[in-house]
């Protein structure tokens, strides 16, 4: 049974989506088969041969996809209702198309797209976090400026964490940290204390006896990490994500690498209180990711999202915690979370809200995810952005402050780095800078400059 909705009756939407056969896109082109008023109009990726055969697993018929290396052929086929299959931007005719869904991942061509995307009057959704994290204060301000919209594409963790914090700035909850779980929990087989995260297993006999937090927070927490040190917990991908909801609501990382604390879901609100509380929390306003640790057989988070907010009134709090929310045992928190993100399922909610002009936090440089040598780095070292988490060899991503950090506008923010070649040597511990590099994309490096000058000057409020 489906149910009718609203958005079901409006006009039509024309879409197109670049990185289209990534696993974000194949989610999004199953679900636009339940929302016919979103079509499909133009789908970007070099690998056409492999969209065309995506396309026939989703059932879309043969006869409406076609390929097209030039402008007017992919303008004739918008008009025949037809998908254009394209191998290159160079072909796209923006006058049919509305939004653009940007999911390249990658940040030159991401920021090529959305910026051609916005100069042509056609709204950008953005899934794309690593072009965000460079280049978003600019994108947010040309969208503006326009009268576009440029929005995080939900489904993924930071657009979903946005509306988290939407919803509970709407209700008057006061935020003390808002974050999200790693991408893959760590289950513990409590048979043999074994643990397994994404299919790798360790021993960790030690958990068997760290599953209740104790009085001892930071001690239990730091004990946990000991006990997994052997599985890759913290990744990239996760620094960006949260750098992209950093910008939006000027929340921070507590510590540069973010805290990523073993936890079980329902001691949330006692592991993000202030240390004062007995919590792990420096200040107000900290944006983290935890590792979701679970029995065989418990709900996973889901790679979702949780804020964890201050409580009021005692009576009403107890009925909450009586009723199964997650309140902290002293009963001064509570963390409310999704745990959810669906992917390209949720994407269309974006794009309706993109050509609905829905408001939204723009992007402000308060929060820059820099680059930190892991190791001495030579000279003509090539930086490339590699992997499944997306991550730079040797080179740790952290989050930082501009404002308390010496010559912000030197340090080279992390996904820019891509494709660049070092310069001069980089010592370990180091934050690579602009100087360090050759090769960095020129547009997208001019753009990240405007987005840092708009964020000083006008602190964003001129959008």
């Amino acid at each position: 049974m489906i149910l009718n909705h609203v958005s079901r009756t409006r006009a039509s939407l024309r879409v197109a989506l670049t990185g289209a056969n990534g696993g974000y896109g194949r989610t999004f082109l199953a679900q636009l088969a339940l929302t016919p008023e979103i079509r499909p109009a133009v789908l970007v990726d070099p690998d056409v041969a492999g969209v065309r055969r995506m396309l026939d697993e989703l059932g879309y018929p043969a006869e409406r996809v076609a390929e097209s290396a030039d402008p007017a052929t992919t303008a004739r086929l918008v008009e025949q209702d037809r998908i254009a299959l394209l191998a290159s931007a160079d072909a796209l005719d923006w006058a049919g198309v509305d939004v653009l869904v940007e999911a390249c991942g990658r940040v030159a061509a991401g920021f090529g797209y959305a910026a051609a995307a916005l100069g042509h009057g056609t709204h950008v959704v953005m899934v794309s976090k690593e072009v965000d994290t460079v280049v978003g204060a600019d994108l947010g301000a040309r969208a503006a400026a326009n009268g576009l919209s440029y929005l995080p594409g939900d489904g993924d963790q930071p657009a979903n964490l946005l509306r988290l914090v939407d919803w509970i700035s709407a209700v008057g909850l006061d935020i003390v940290a808002i974050g999200k779980s790693g991408e893959y929990d760590l289950e513990l087989d409590p048979a043999g204390g074994r643990v397994t995260q994404a299919g790798v297993t360790v021993e960790a006999p030690a958990l068997l006896d760290l599953l209740e937090l104790g009085d001892d927070v930071a001690g239990t927490l730091a004990r946990r990490a000991d006990a997994v040190r052997g599985l890759k917990r913290a990744a990239a991908a996760d620094s960006c994500e949260m750098t992209v909801v950093a910008t939006r609501t000027g929340t921070s990382a507590d510590v540069e690498a973010m805290h990523y604390p073993v936890a079980r879901i329902a001691e949330l609100a006692d592991i993000y209180a202030a240390r004062e509380d007995g919590g792990i929390l420096t200040h107000d306003g900290v944006v983290d990711v935890f590792s979701a640790l679970r029995l065989p057989g418990e709900a996973s988070f889901a790679g979702g999202v949780f804020a964890v907010v201050r409580t009021g009134d005692p009576v009403t709090w107890e009925l909450l915690r009586g009723k199964g929310h997650v309140i902290s045992r002293d009963g001064k928190y509570a963390c409310i979370y999704w745990p959810y993100h669906y992917m390209g399922v949720e994407t269309p909610l974006t794009v309706h809200a993109a050509v609905d002009r829905v408001p939204a936090l723009p992007a402000r440089w308060t929060t820059l995810l820099a680059a930190r040598a892991a190791a001495d780095l030579a000279v003509g070292t090539t930086l490339r952005v590699e992997g499944h988490h997306h991550e730079i060899a040797g080179v740790a991503p952290v989050m930082i402050d501009p404002a308390e950090t010496a010559a912000p506008y030197a340090i080279a923010p992390y996904y820019l780095l891509d494709g660049a070649r070092l310069a001069r040597p980089v010592a370990a511990g180091t934050l690579i800078g602009l100087a360090d590099v050759d090769g960095v994309d020129a547009p997208a490096l001019a753009a990240y400059l405007a987005g840092t000058a708009r964020t000083t000057t006008t602190n964003g409020d001129d959008r």
